[in-house]
């Protein structure tokens, strides 16, 4: 199919137009009648993370794998191979969202296609279950949340941390004060990849790579191998970087422990300090969230990775009675100690302070903690994965929201989406969470949406407007 034929969008325009009037009333049926059926679900994008979700909905006993769509067409013949039978697969998803025997879709396409599909799965009638980051620019999120609200859509994001048991454990310590007054949170990710990926010459694409189809919305470009499958993260026509790749991992848990978060201002620095290869987002990067009450601070190194962090996090709470530190794989709470605040007061001489000085006390509080030390070493990355599909699974048949759910990660979406404008334009931003705007900065403020490329542009009118 050329998903540049006019008719084609004519055909879908009227499809979406009647799909709208009918949308509502489908997700009602299902919520009475389909508590004992089985969930017929649509894969759009088999990759890194797409062939997880296959091998993770497949294991679930009240769900039909029916159809595969993907632009690459030996992605394709191995999805359809692992699940058999008499699976379909389709080469422009559009076809996949035109079938009425799909319930559900599973988007896990590179980061500039996952808002569009959404939109265009919820006004088809399908629930989604969308990987993160959830959008490539701030105003893609209310779209999402706008199209999803009035066809009564279940939209589950796959930010996985919030369906591990430890991950709530943690929440509920947090919450109820065991390590005090959160007042910091520091965030990180550090490797070393050095050279980098190497700067392939533009080429023909693969015989087998639909590289209109992959682009989609986004410029057209010629075709670049490290454009292409997985690299195409390093560029912002489709991502934003470790920025929007593993920070909105992070900021999320902080959102949905310490959350909702309004924030005032974000700060961010960094650059491609040293990595040889192509690409165009930063391989150093360092960003100040200022949240009412506490601060946040996120930062990732790609050229440089530096000592290991003992315990695997790179995440941790810190809080007026000590420290939790979070990962995968469990969390550790570690005590502060109580002393006199006298007693911290420096001296460089053994007979203390001179006269009028600070006088250090003796006390017997100096051998507590202010709170109990905790270490959780029950984490199961693959487990978090099977309960939130489980999750999204159970909301599609009670209508309720998933634990994931667009609202929140919108707002966690922005506050990448913030951080990395703060980094290209040199300066930070103040943000207007009721609004949803920049304060006195034009500049900026334009950068909060970006064009679609033919006919996707269109694709999204016929939805937002009717």
């Amino acid at each position: 199919m050329d998903i540049n034929q006019p008719k084609s969008t004519v055909a879908r325009r009227s499809f979406l137009a009647a799909t709208a009037a009918i949308a509502t009333s489908a997700g009602a049926v299902r919520s009475a009648s389909a508590a004992n059926e089985k969930i017929n679900v649509g894969f759009i994008g088999y990759g890194l993370i797409g062939k997880r979700h296959v091998l993770d909905f497949r294991d679930k006993p009240d769900v039909n794998i029916v159809a595969f769509a993907e632009c690459h067409e030996g992605r394709l013949n191995e999805a359809k191979s692992l699940i058999g039978g008499k699976t379909r697969g389709y080469r422009d998803f559009r076809e996949l969202l035109d079938a009425k025997d799909i319930d559900a879709v599973v988007i896990s396409t590179p980061d500039h296609w996952h808002a569009l599909m959404t939109i265009l799965a919820c006004a088809a009638g399908k629930d989604v279950y969308v990987e993160k980051p959830l959008t490539l620019f701030v105003r893609e999120g209310r779209w999402m949340i706008d199209v999803a609200k009035k066809h009564n859509r279940v939209v589950q994001v796959g930010t996985q941390q919030r369906s591990g048991p430890h991950y709530s454990r943690a929440r509920e310590l947090i919450q109820n004060g065991h390590i005090g007054k959160v007042v910091s949170v520091r965030m990180q990710s550090y490797r070393n990849i050095m050279p980098g990926f190497g700067r392939p010459a533009d080429s023909p694409p693969p015989l087998d790579l639909d590289w209109n189809m992959f682009l989609g919305p986004a410029p057209e470009r010629p075709y670049n191998a490290l454009r292409g499958l997985y690299h195409f993260r390093w560029f912002w026509d489709y991502s934003g970087g470790q920025m929007t790749n593993l920070g909105q991992h992070s900021l999320d848990i902080v959102d949905w422990i310490l959350g909702p978060l309004p924030s005032k201002s974000v700060a961010s620095f960094g650059g491609r300090f040293a990595l040889d290869g192509g690409g165009e987002t930063p391989d150093t990067q360092d960003a100040i969230f200022d949240f009412p009450g506490f601060t946040a601070a996120w930062s990732h190194r790609e050229a440089a990775q530096g000592e290991r962090d003992p315990a695997g996090s790179g995440f941790t709470f810190y809080g007026t009675k000590g420290s939790l530190s979070l990962s995968r794989n469990g969390f550790t709470i570690t005590p502060d100690r109580a002393i006199r605040p006298e007693n911290a007061v420096p001296q460089f001489t053994s007979d203390g302070q001179p006269v009028g000085g600070v006088a250090r006390s003796r006390d017997p509080m100096e051998t507590k903690l202010w709170t109990t030390a905790i270490a959780d070493t029950s984490g199961n990355q693959l487990d978090q994965f099977r309960r939130h599909v489980r999750n999204f699974l159970d909301c599609i048949k009670t209508r309720e929201q998933p634990i994931s759910d667009l609202e929140s990660s919108h707002r966690v979406s922005t506050l990448c989406h913030l951080a990395n404008l703060s980094l290209r334009l040199g300066r930070s931003l103040r943000w207007d969470a009721k609004t949803e705007s920049i304060h006195n900065d034009r500049e900026a403020a334009a950068l909060l949406e970006r064009p679609y490329r033919r006919p996707w542009d269109t694709e999204l009118k016929a939805v937002i407007r009717t």
